[in-house]
């Protein structure tokens, strides 16, 4: 008896019985409960000798009988989304295989006798377990688009380069140091794509690690798409990786046309809580003749530049950021502490206050593990021990400890020495930069201007050998990312000044959160307010742009429809009281194995127009509503968590947004390790106050391998792992393809538009589809009604034609027939723009009968009869 499910048998007899060549066994109810698919090869198939094209995609097989070989005439196949361990030696006969799609199994190998694929030319496996490809994969010359992604490759063979044809190349998702050297050989290359996983990583992950892109890159004529992780690269700076593949090659076509300069700068950050020495020792490293006084607390952010010779005949130039270590600040780091600079952490010895646990892991997780030093500011030779050990052990990153007695100068000067070898081996030192680049970097350095505008600095570039804007722009933007100036290009306020000094502009951010007016209204200020704090000549005329800048950085947010705002930071820290309905309530927890400070007070700026009462926003938590359905969203600092609550009609909509904006700032921290947790629904947790919690990723996880439940470790209770999933993810009907979006959340079916409004004027699109038959529907007779009008004319006159010529009953039966066309006509209205459904059909049709006389009133008393208030 067939083990093949009747559904695929169908299909077989229907390509049997109509002589088609191609068969698509697609299983349709992949990842829903009991969607598994086939098991087993249907051997039914092999009565369909001359197939050329066959579709098993997304089954459960675990392998390929050998009796495959008789399928001879096969050109294309696609087993993707299986469960194959192996490949049969049977697959060998294949020999007129010009397509072959195997990603989503669990292979380890290649198999040598791959070379009898000679005229295959479509090759995908991806996203199996290959640690190395073997040579027959090299002789396969007529690819032209090869898919190794989601493996586990360290290296690629010189001999990738006979495959002159690849027009495609992708390896994300590997574990790869660099763009293999033959790559660069291809020279039919279109796209080739070298990503990283958006997502958390976990030690089971792969990563690409690439820190050089070779200027043999400019040999490729024909590419036209690269897609790479820019955060890791040396050269080219990742501020031109980041912008893009057209960047990259003005860039190395710069170099070659200006030849290579080099900047000897770099930034040094001192960090740690206030009172800890970090002002004079800032003042020490600069000059250690500086004698100790009593140092006020440093408001913000204070700059100052040291200079020390550098292989004999250069000056290398370090700008030292000392930071301000009350805990209001803490909120703004991500903005300051950059990657590929050196960071010293200051601890007071005396006080023992230093949260060495908080330091290290803020620096690790918003620096890209830049290299750390731990000072232990000894004062009055008060020695203090830590667990330096442990502390290496758990970050990478930590270099040396270091104890100085500053009013003697205690071990300054090793710490000195340990500073500047550090900060000459960053990985930009040393980098090649076109010439033009350092002499606009030197002019601005003369500048003795705190800003200068957009106009001012593309003249200075123009005077200096730049002739394109979007060059001109590209140093900007790298200088930006260095910290040496600030440019938003991408705000419309703020793009039209180049902030010279970072610290005068940060300085302004500073005084609106230490002003005290400002703290006595719990952080509500005005115009006027901004125009007291800024009254000194130096912020003249430029009140618009700083208040743009604290939006810019997610210190505030304009109350909606009035000129005040709001600096969460300093929102009461007592969570009102409010009426909320625990029935039916979708939840949501992130929990987190270190947690920044102001993940909250940032969502609270990024959905302020959600907010309808500004009592229901504190200082770790807020209440938004949209369409009669309100979410409360609180930070349990202490438990390192933020909880999602959400009730009313829209919850699955609501939901999605507050995870998209959670989502969206928690990829502003490149390394940040957080985890979704899902309620359970069994019996038990479905009206417990402390349910039990799925990881997110392990139910995700679950419907990859096709199990359909769960075990609720509360109730013991197997649970299907599809509605725990659909709850959160606002799905539709789970065959409608999956669309995934940067945030990691998963939107199922038709999505046509996203936007969210961003605090600073911009928007994000979530997700867009078929936009052009979206535009299509809206200028089309259908949707202003043109059609309608049309269609009723004609109905009315024929009508009135025919009164004449026919009877009053016969009249009454087409007059009712005319009011029912016009819904119908409606209908089709609906399915042309995407919205047609049984409710929407259903509930015009409703709309149509009500109006109908006689007919309409029964239906009415019908209605009012079965759903009694």
């Amino acid at each position: 008896m067939s083990q093949t499910p009747s559904s695929f048998i169908e299909r077989i007899n229907q390509v049997k019985q109509s002589g088609a060549t191609e068969l698509d066994l697609t299983n349709h109810s992949f990842g829903q409960p009991y969607g598994r698919g086939l098991t087993t090869f249907p051997h039914e198939v092999l009565d369909l000798p001359h197939l050329t094209s066959l579709n098993l995609r997304r089954n459960s097989l675990v392998d390929i009988p050998e009796s495959i070989r008789e399928l001879r005439s096969l050109t294309s196949l696609n087993l993707s989304s299986n469960l194959l361990p192996s490949l049969p030696n049977s697959l060998s006969a294949l020999t007129q295989l010009q397509s072959l799609d195997i990603s989503g199994n669990s292979l380890r190998e290649i198999p040598e006798w791959f070379s009898n694929f000679s005229k295959l030319t479509f090759f995908n496996v991806s996203h199996n377990r290959l640690t190395d490809l073997p040579a027959s994969l090299y002789q396969l010359t007529e690819l032209t688009h090869l898919d190794l992604s989601g493996n586990f490759l360290t290296a690629i063979s010189e001999r990738l380069a006979k495959l002159k044809k690849l027009t495609i190349l992708n390896l994300s998702n590997n574990r790869l140091s660099g763009i293999p050297a033959a790559v660069y050989e291809l020279s039919s290359l279109e796209s080739l794509s070298l990503m990283t996983p958006r997502r958390i990583l976990t030690e089971n992950d792969n990563e690409n690690r690439l820190k050089e892109i070779s200027p043999k890159i400019l040999q490729l004529h024909k590419l036209a798409q690269l897609q790479i992780d820019p955060s890791g690269l040396e050269i080219p700076p990742p501020e031109v990786g980041r912008l893009g593949l057209a960047n990259i090659l003005d860039y190395f076509r710069q170099l070659q046309s200006e030849g290579e300069a080099y900047l000897y700068e770099a930034k040094l950050l001192i960090v740690g809580e206030g009172g800890a020495g970090k002002t004079t020792l800032a003042k020490k490293i600069a000059d250690p003749k500086y004698q100790l006084q009593r140092e006020d607390s440093t408001k913000g952010i204070e700059v100052l530049k040291w200079n020390f010779p550098f292989r004999s005949d250069k000056t290398f130039q370090v700008n030292v950021w000392d930071f301000g270590g009350q805990e209001i600040y803490h909120a703004t780091h991500q903005f300051f502490l950059t990657k590929r600079s050196l960071y010293i952490l200051v601890a007071d010895t005396r006080k023992e206050d230093t949260d060495f646990y908080y330091w290290l892991n803020v620096v690790e997780l918003l620096s890209d593990s830049s290299p750390l030093l731990v000072v232990k500011n000894e004062k009055q030779d008060r020695r203090r021990e830590i667990n330096e050990r442990q502390l290496r052990g758990q970050f990478s990153n930590l270099k040396a400890t270091f104890g100085t007695n500053l009013a003697t100068n205690r071990g300054l000067t090793e710490i000195v020495d340990e500073i500047k070898h550090y900060v000459t081996h960053l990985p930009h030192v040393g980098a090649p930069l076109p010439k033009t680049w350092v002499k606009v970097r030197q002019h601005l350095e003369r500048e003795s201007s705190n800003y200068i505008s957009q106009d001012e600095y593309l003249s200075i570039c123009e005077r200096n050998g730049f002739t394109d804007l979007k060059t001109k722009l590209q140093l900007s933007s790298y200088l930006h990312d260095l910290g040496v100036c600030l440019h938003f290009q991408d705000d419309p306020i703020l793009k039209k000044t180049v902030i010279l000094k970072p610290k005068w502009g940060t300085d302004a951010v500073y005084k609106v959160l230490d002003n005290a007016t400002v703290i006595s209204n719990l952080g509500r200020f005005s115009r006027a307010n901004l125009a007291e704090v800024w009254s000194e000549p130096e912020y003249d005329n430029m009140q618009d742009e700083l208040l743009q800048l604290m939006i810019k950085f997610k210190l505030c947010y304009q109350i909606p429809e009035t000129q005040s705002y709001i600096a969460p930071q300093l929102l009461t820290s007592n969570q009102p009281e409010y009426e909320w309905s625990n029935s039916e309530n979708l939840t949501l927890r992130y929990s987190y194995e270190f947690m920044p400070k102001g993940i909250v007070t940032q969502f609270i700026v990024a959905m302020h127009k959600l907010i309808s009462d500004q009592r229901l926003a504190w200082r770790t938590g807020v209440v938004i509503f949209k369409d009669e359905t309100q979410a409360e969203v609180i930070e349990n600092y202490g438990k390192r968590e933020i909880t999602v609550r959400v009730a009313g009609a829209q919850k699955r909509e609501l939901l999605s947004i507050v995870n998209f904006i959670l989502d969206n700032i928690h990829s502003s921290y490149k390394r940040l390790k957080y985890t979704k947790l899902i309620p359970c629904n069994c019996n038990v947790c479905q009206n417990n106050s402390s349910p039990h919690f799925y990881h997110f990723e392990v139910l995700r996880r679950a419907l990859e391998l096709r199990e359909e439940k769960i075990q609720c470790q509360m109730s013991f209770e197997m649970v299907n792992v599809r509605p725990l999933i659909d709850d959160i993810s606002n799905s539709l009907k789970s065959e409608e393809p999956v669309q995934r979006v940067d945030s990691g959340f998963v939107f199922h079916g038709p999505v046509q538009r996203v936007v969210i409004q961003q605090a600073d004027g911009g928007t994000n699109v979530v997700q867009q589809q078929d936009e052009s038959k979206r535009q299509l529907a809206v200028r089309s007779a259908w949707a202003n009604g043109t059609f309608y009008v049309f269609t009723f004319a004609i109905v009315i006159a024929g009508l009135g034609l025919l009164a004449k010529s026919v009877s009053g009953y016969t009249l009454i039966g087409l007059l009712t027939a005319g009011i029912i066309f016009v819904p119908l006509i409606g209908a089709l209205q609906l399915r042309q723009d995407d919205r047609l459904s049984e409710r929407s059909f259903l509930t015009l049709m409703r709309m149509v009968i009500g109006q109908l006389p006689l007919i309409g009133r029964f239906f009415k008393m019908a209605e009012s009869t079965s759903n009694p208030e």
